[in-house]
């Protein structure tokens, strides 16, 4: 945060370059890597925190590494070509003959994930019940109802890659829990379960998203499938310890002194020839010195929220107004738990990389070592995570640390009953808007689809404009704002 800020004078540094980029999140440094992919040298990325990587920032505690937000990439699929060539390039996967081999070093470790459930812990995070169950029958419904949504309007991630129809629209107006309804899934085991995947992707529960995005959190990916079942096969994930925090870095590497960190931008106003922004600048965030930047671009792209850039822009777009009044974020806490060892353990299923609590407010704990094949002998980082509903924002401002530590302690006691006493040091992280919430009607307004082409030299590059937060949408629309940008660019010289 600006925290450090302080105004030297009332004269602004004059600077220059063809396209500023404001926000060096992944969707940030996606665009700056497609400009520079098309020939546009001359950039710079301000950015208002320390450290570059948005949602995927990454930190350190006593030498152990671990993540201050996402914490893995699902491996892309048919429609994220872009995003397989580029993890190819990192050396993360080769292609072959028989398509993509990952990298087994870059893959979740086994065991991937376990669920507290009636006193133990179990493997999987959907409730395991005998296959004669009414519960087992509620998951096969459910299996046939979302797969056949996916087979009938087809669902991709990122989601731009395939048209907009009636029948998505359809979904999009209703939320999830009325859908749900429809289609006679009323098991409180797998209702709890739904409710708990809508607040990991979206921040907010399954009655609060919209039935689209409910949908195509399976659909999207490798649809619904029953325990038990022969397609119900646990997907591999790419994680590290510090999340996808080596993701947003080997995005920033190339960028070299283009990025440029502790840059509160305050105004942006769209000119006839250019684009002017200003910018206060924090000398305590690794600039050279503090005050204020007048900028001055050709082409200007806004990787921020669209709340913000309605904020900055001195005359917002219509459509881009409209979407900020109308689009929630959730606010996230995530806790990153330092302990001198491992705690006390319920039976069942050992220590995974994800750990959830069925039932529970929070959205449990990662295990930020796991990645490391280490014996599980001294200190020990588990990463916890927290999704509050939106209404409670001001709350978590004001919130203490003490207490936001506790809330953590008092729920994972159940689990961990020594956890209070292995606890060396908590770092907590509080994100006011860390995720767009897809909303009923929000996927599908006309005001969303009309932001990217709303004007002549800003272009648009957000998460927000898939409607939900993950970060194969960042990438992708980062990189589309980033070859907008350099259109533009060329047809202007």
């Amino acid at each position: 945060p600006m925290s450090g800020l302080r105004w030297r004078g009332s004269s602004a540094r004059e600077r220059r370059c063809d396209v500023l980029v404001v926000g060096a999140g992944i969707s940030g440094l996606a665009a700056a890597r497609a400009l520079r992919q098309a020939g546009v040298e001359d950039i710079a990325v301000l950015e208002l925190e320390d450290r570059f990587g948005g949602n995927s920032r990454g930190h350190e505690m006593h030498g152990l590494r671990c993540p201050l937000g996402a914490h893995y990439l699902p491996l892309p699929g048919r429609y994220a070509g872009d995003i397989q060539d580029w993890l190819v390039g990192l050396g993360l996967a080769r292609r072959t003959a028989a398509g993509l081999r990952w990298d087994e070093r870059q893959l979740c470790a086994s065991p991937q994930e376990r669920l507290f459930i009636h006193g133990h812990w179990q493997e999987g995070l959907l409730p395991a019940v005998p296959r004669d169950s009414p519960t087992q029958a509620q998951y096969r419904r459910l299996a046939d109802a979302i797969n056949g949504a996916g087979r009938a309007l087809g669902f991709a991630l990122p989601t731009h890659r395939l048209p907009w129809t009636a029948g998505h629209a359809a979904l999009d107006a209703m939320p999830f829990t009325q859908w749900l309804h429809e289609q006679g899934i009323t098991d409180p085991l797998l209702l709890t379960y739904l409710d708990y995947c809508c607040r990991d992707d979206y921040g907010a529960g399954s009655a609060v998203v919209s039935a689209w995005a409910g949908v195509h959190y399976f659909a999207c990916r490798h649809g619904f499938h029953a325990p038990g079942d022969a397609e119900d096969v646990a997907e591999p994930v790419l994680t590290w310890p510090d999340g996808n925090a080596p993701l947003a870095a080997a995005l920033r590497a190339p960028l070299g002194e283009r990025v440029l960190p502790g840059r509160a931008v305050w105004r942006i106003d769209e000119g006839v020839h250019g684009v002017e922004a200003w910018a206060f600048v924090d000398e305590g965030a690794g600039a050279a010195t503090g005050g204020v930047e007048h900028w001055t671009a050709r082409q200007v792209v806004l990787a921020v929220p669209l709340f913000i850039a309605a904020h900055v822009l001195r005359a917002p777009p219509a459509p881009l107004a409209e979407v900020a009044r109308m689009q929630r974020h959730a606010p996230w806490v995530v806790a990153n738990l330092r302990l001198d060892a491992l705690p006390l353990d319920r039976v069942g299923m050992p220590l995974s990389w994800d750990n959830v609590i069925h039932g529970s407010p929070s959205l449990g704990y990662v295990d930020a070592r796991h990645q490391s094949l280490a014996p599980p002998v001294g200190e020990q980082l588990f990463t916890a995570y927290w999704a509050y509903p939106d209404t409670e924002r001001r709350s978590l401002l004001t919130m203490s640390w003490q207490d936001a530590t506790q809330r953590f302690l008092d729920d994972l006691h159940v689990v961990h009953p020594d956890l209070g006493e292995r606890l060396q040091a908590v770092d907590l992280v509080r994100h006011g808007h860390a995720m767009a919430i897809p909303t009923p009607g929000l996927r599908g307004s006309a005001a969303l689809a009309a932001v990217p082409g709303c004007a002549a030299r800003l272009h648009f590059a957000h998460a927000d404009l898939a409607g939900y937060s993950v970060f194969e949408e960042a990438f992708t629309l980062g990189g589309d704002a980033g070859r907008r940008a350099a259109a533009a660019l060329a047809a202007r010289a």
